[in-house]
């Protein structure tokens, strides 16, 4: 049975270069929990390279849909990942697709230096 959404469209999706986060103030303790749970590096692990669906990253990690669901919106909310595109399940069902955004990850301490 052939579904009226197209499951899987191509994704071209190239991630900045590098990405910078500072860390400080009240942002400290959400941006550093963001990256320091081992289930959130291995999602950022799961993306480098083919952005992929919350139920791809769930398998290729071996934790469940919600786990997933709740890192990606934590990596998202600290612009780590990025939704890129909407697929649909067999069954009609959107399915988010989440990208990195950007190839390298630099981790600043305090307020950003101005370049002179």
């Amino acid at each position: 049975m052939t579904s009226a959404f197209p499951r899987q469209s191509h994704v071209e999706h190239s991630p900045r270069e590098r990405a910078d986060l500072t860390v400080s103030g009240d942002s400290r303790v959400e941006a550093l929990d963001a990256l320091s749970s081992g289930t959130a590096q291995s999602i950022l692990g799961a993306l480098d390279g083919d952005p992929k669906t919350t139920s791809e990253i769930a398998k290729r990690v071996d934790t469940s849909i919600q786990n997933v669901h709740h890192h990606l919106r934590r990596l998202e909310e600290n612009g780590l990942v990025e939704p890129i595109d909407t697929w649909y399940s067999v069954k009609g069902r959107e399915m988010t697709v989440y990208a990195l955004t950007a190839e390298k990850l630099v981790v600043q301490f305090g307020a950003a230096e101005q370049s002179q």
